[in-house]
């Protein structure tokens, strides 16, 4: 089992409360990312497409605690940019901890084996570390030769010291069901504790836009590679079975944005982690004012090829605890990886794409200017 017990119940017994209590958007991990800025520049990747007046910005530790605290998420997800580049991450970490989430850190991990000294082990943390395949299929991924050799090395020294550690796969389109599942068998190997994996997202400014998956593909990838693994149970997986059974096009779900709300150095991203089509300053006004119904797969051209876990693992999730029987039974048996997948979610309806990344990156630059302005406006004055 790739997830903790103590993860499952905590995260279960949320739920339930959230269930009983009638709510219908409410959130299961708060992305947080402090910052934009990394040290590496992965083809596929649209995060660090920004100027260096809004890379050169952080989220301070009592920024960061106030999302925690207003978002209210029982699972806490540092990503970025790479999050290690922050100086303050280490209090980040204890202080989101010392207030009983679970923190999982997303990391390239070349800085790892470095900050390893500033962490200690404990349950609630986990280090989730990109790896997008084997040497091979990793390095031309993030466009860099030998980062795989150093990942690997991370990943061994900081099981070494008794840290909980998994990595995160995207795969691309040209991605082989044979060479990931040899990909999966050989960090199973390495001892790492789970593995999450998902289909790559098509960001509006990702710099290569030929190698996303559609759904279809997707579909048949996985199921590919979880035939050749007993249907996923020959390896652990960070991640609920019905979001795997839904990779592998057995399960149709909407996907539920709230579940994985964003919180980025320019405010509350709108819709989700993956789609930046305008910012909220608060959390409230995210959930109240964002017009949730107009996103997702049959909604909006941008989704209609998405099946990325930050979309549709709180979807699956929500379905376990509310049919648990149907979690247990692919379990049990496995995802199916043959036979007629489940009805595709028809796009007739949808609404035309709108490409707003650069006229929202414009605001922010004028904000952060006026606000540079004011500020050496101020230290002026008698």
């Amino acid at each position: 089992m790739g997830i903790p017990v103590r993860q499952v119940i905590s995260i279960g017994s949320y739920i339930l409360r959230q269930e009983l209590a009638g709510r219908k958007r409410y959130p299961l991990v708060l992305m947080l990312e402090p910052l934009f800025r990394c040290n590496l520049a992965c083809a596929g990747c649209g995060k660090i497409d920004y100027p260096d007046t809004i890379l050169n910005k952080r989220l301070s530790v009592e920024d960061c605690l106030a999302a925690v605290d207003e978002c209210g998420a029982p699972v806490v997800a540092i990503a970025g940019g790479e999050p290690l580049l922050h100086k303050e991450l280490p209090k980040i970490v204890e202080a989101v901890m010392a207030r009983r989430k679970f923190v999982i850190v997303c990391t390239n991990a070349l800085l790892l084996g470095k900050k390893l000294d500033q962490y200690r082990p404990n349950p609630r943390l986990t280090w989730s570390i990109h790896l997008d395949g084997d040497r091979e299929m990793h390095d031309r991924s993030v466009c860099q030769a030998g980062v795989y050799d150093r990942v690997v090395a991370a990943i061994t020294q900081a099981k070494a010291r008794g840290f909980r550690v998994t990595v995160n796969c995207t795969l691309f389109k040209g991605a082989d069901a044979e060479q990931v599942a040899f990909f999966f068998d050989t960090v199973t190997k390495i001892g790492v504790d789970g593995i999450t994996v998902s289909p790559g997202y098509a960001y509006e400014r990702a710099p290569d836009q030929q190698h996303f998956l559609n759904r279809k593909a997707t579909k048949d990838l996985f199921r590919g590679i979880f035939r050749l693994g007993r249907g996923g149970k020959r390896w652990a997986f960070n991640q609920s079975r019905l979001f795997l059974d839904f990779l592998a096009g057995n399960q149709s779900y909407q996907c539920t944005p709230w579940g994985n709300p964003t919180r980025t150095v320019l405010g509350w991203q709108r819709p989700c982690y993956l789609l930046g089509e305008g910012y909220a300053k608060t959390y409230q006004e995210l959930m109240g004012e964002t017009d949730w119904d107009s996103y997702g797969t049959g909604n909006y051209e941008k989704c209609a090829d998405c099946m990325v876990h930050s979309g549709y693992e709180a979807s699956a999730v929500t379905e376990t605890i509310r049919r648990p029987w149907k979690a247990a039974l692919v379990a049990l048996r496995g995802v199916r990886t043959d036979g007629p997948m489940a009805p595709e979610i028809p796009l007739d309806g949808q609404r035309p794409a709108q490409f707003v990344f650069s006229r929202n990156v414009a605001e922010r630059l004028a904000e952060a200017g006026q606000s540079q302005a004011g500020s050496e406006k101020r230290a002026t004055m008698p």
